[in-house]
């Protein structure tokens, strides 16, 4: 917390007040009913959850980045879903605030910052995955603005989320891929149909079925069909063709760290959990910690959360100087999201039975851990992010 002032110090207190007081008590139960979680929404609307990206005139002004990862890991160790429904909506916000048009800051920002509007991101396309520059969406000219067609999947928030990031082919000849690629702000109420008429259908986006998942409840993950949808020319991010896939990129530094953290959240989750059952829990006359396979599983679970956290910490300062920070969170979240998934699996060894049992809350992070192995780029493409990266910046002269 010494990277944060007195007013950061006291917004991050305040959300780990709402996680202990209000999410802990209650989340297992909508948990496994898989249940929109809309009272703890409500609630991260009126603490200004959704307007920590947003400055002056707009918003609240934005907290560092520091703050917001350490926010999110609050979120996170309450509920992981928690901080899935912030996720793509702050990234949407930072892109609109550093690249968008005048008009569009003062369109959305601050209704974004209250929460009224709910941003996402569409990215990932059906057979696609992380290969960005190879997707098949595309926004050819017509009258007034662009006629969209293509697919996306795996987009949370879909349902609820009444501003659209879609990244797409705006120029499918360019050469190099990446120049062709836009970002087109699709906003529902502007379709045939305002709010689509509750029916996920209208004025040519179609939100498709919920995907099923082993965690991640809660919050939807859905398929986004376009067939003729019409964007005005004024949707376009900033202004200006062929400037999404670099946006993108920046976007994407926040949103690794802003999973990286969400990673954190849930392994300190893991961790606390698993240090309340090992003093309460005896087995052969003590408490289990005090043997010594219990107790080395926390000292390693503590230590790796701890050097998770420093490196994503480092992560948000070097994005915060505003140099390129892609290195950088790309080993935050290669690391936090692989030691999550450790102390997720140490936790469930620690409560033995009760670990694999509902009634317990290990089982939930176990599941919950993998999304960010696999989300926002797999920690495969991480490790080739971060071997590009160091290449170049030490590169050796001939």
């Amino acid at each position: 917390m010494e990277d944060l002032n007195a007013e950061e110090r006291e917004i991050v207190k305040i959300v780990r007040d709402f996680v202990d007081k209000k999410v802990k008590p209650t989340v297992r139960e909508i948990e496994h009913a898989n249940t929109y979680p809309e009272s703890y929404i409500e609630t991260m609307k009126e603490i200004g959850i959704f307007g920590l990206a947003i400055d002056e005139p707009w918003g609240p002004g934005r907290v560092s980045t520091p703050c917001y990862v350490l926010v999110t890991e609050e979120l996170a160790r309450g509920w992981m879903s928690l901080a899935g429904a912030m996720g793509g909506h702050t990234v949407v916000a930072k892109l609109i605030q550093d690249f968008g048009t005048q008009e569009q800051k003062d369109r959305y920002l601050p209704r974004m910052a209250t929460g009224e509007v709910r941003a996402t991101m569409a990215l990932t396309e059906p057979g696609g995955g992380s290969d960005l520059q190879a997707m098949r969406t595309a926004a050819r000219e017509g009258e007034g603005g662009y006629v969209v067609n293509g697919s996306k999947t795996w987009i949370s928030n879909a349902r609820r989320s009444t501003l659209i990031a879609l990244l797409c082919k705006t120029d499918p000849a360019a050469t190099p891929a990446h120049k062709g690629i836009s970002i087109l702000l699709v906003d529902k109420e502007q379709l045939d149909g305002h709010d689509m008429g509750g029916s996920d259908t209208g004025g040519g986006l179609t939100v498709s079925r919920d995907l099923p998942k082993l965690g991640y409840k809660g919050v939807e993950s859905c398929e986004l069909v376009f067939e003729d949808l019409h964007v005005d020319a004024g949707q376009v991010l900033g202004g200006v063709e062929g400037q999404g896939f670099s946006q993108m990129m920046r976007g994407l530094e926040v949103g690794r760290l802003q999973v990286a953290s969400r990673a954190l959240g849930v392994g300190r989750a893991a961790l606390e959990d698993a240090l309340q059952y090992s003093q309460e829990r005896e087995s052969f006359g003590k408490p289990i910690w005090k043997h010594q396979q219990i107790g080395a599983l926390l000292a390693g679970m503590v230590t790796k959360l701890t050097a998770a956290r420093q490196l994503t910490l480092h992560a948000a300062r070097v994005y915060d100087s505003g140099a390129r920070a892609d290195m950088e969170a790309g080993m935050a979240k290669l690391l936090a999201s692989e030691t999550g998934m450790e102390i997720a699996l140490d936790a469930v060894r620690i409560h033995g039975g009760y670990g694999y049992s509902t009634e317990f809350d290990a089982e939930r992070y176990f599941r919950d851990a993998p999304l960010m192995i696999v989300g926002e780029g797999t920690n495969e493409i991480q490790r080739n992010v971060i071997a590009a990266q160091l290449v170049k910046r030490n590169t050796v002269a001939p």
